[in-house]
């Protein structure tokens, strides 16, 4: 079983991977393709590991620790963002998004709430819910941490692979490793993904304010 969720996750990541950077498909394609890799096909999977995270990984129980993590999540990314703004070309970042996502002012929008709670439940589901946690549950505790949170990292190059220079990527991708060890951590608490998730929403939410500005609603 954990051979099978290694070579799941390392062939989804990379799928999408080949989607984003290489084929460069619309946002809608890529976002169709995101859920049958993170969400379907893991559900589908989770039926012959321990059935534990499709069906235990939604309750409500013990959202303090993600609402307190949360908070501090958007307070640092607004922060990063007002420290770091003049060593990031945003322009580029814009340009690219509606070059290959085809995200434009018009339609950021409806992308943003999506983002905000539809993706973020795709990635938490999938690194958190049936990577780690299952993971964790078969009794690889350490290689769960760890796996799980350096493909997260790595996963996200696929999004900001031409937006950084190359000091900026490997202080991202640090950031995101940091980052995604805390969220296992936070979900150990109740054994769900739930905690994660609003953290994750929570962050979404600052980015998509910093988006706001970069496309000059505000």
């Amino acid at each position: 079983m954990k051979k099978l969720i290694i070579l799941t996750a390392i062939i989804s990541c990379f799928l999408l991977y080949y989607l984003e950077q290489i084929v460069q498909v619309s946002y809608g394609i890529k976002t169709g393709m995101k859920w049958l890799l993170f969400f379907i096909i893991p559900v589908i999977l989770d039926r012959y590991i321990d059935k534990r995270s499709v069906q235990k990984s939604f309750h409500k129980k013990g959202v303090l620790f993600g609402l307190l993590f949360g908070s501090v999540s958007f307070i640092s990314i607004i922060l990063a963002y007002i420290l770091l703004q003049n060593y990031i070309n945003f322009d580029l970042i814009t340009e690219e998004l509606q070059a290959k996502s085809k995200i434009t002012a018009g339609n950021f929008i409806f992308i943003a709430i999506y983002v905000t709670l539809g993706n973020s439940l795709l990635e938490e589901f999938f690194f958190r819910g049936f990577i780690f946690l299952n993971l964790k549950h078969l009794g690889y505790r350490t290689f769960a941490y760890m796996f799980s949170a350096l493909l997260f990292a790595l996963y996200h190059i696929a999004i900001f692979q031409t937006w950084f220079t190359f000091s900026m990527t490997l202080l991202a991708l640090l950031g995101l490793f940091i980052i995604a060890l805390i969220f296992n951590w936070l979900n150990t608490k109740t054994n769900t993904f739930i905690n994660s998730w609003i953290v994750h929403i929570m962050a979404d939410l600052a980015i998509i304010l910093i988006g706001f500005k970069l496309f000059e609603f505000i």
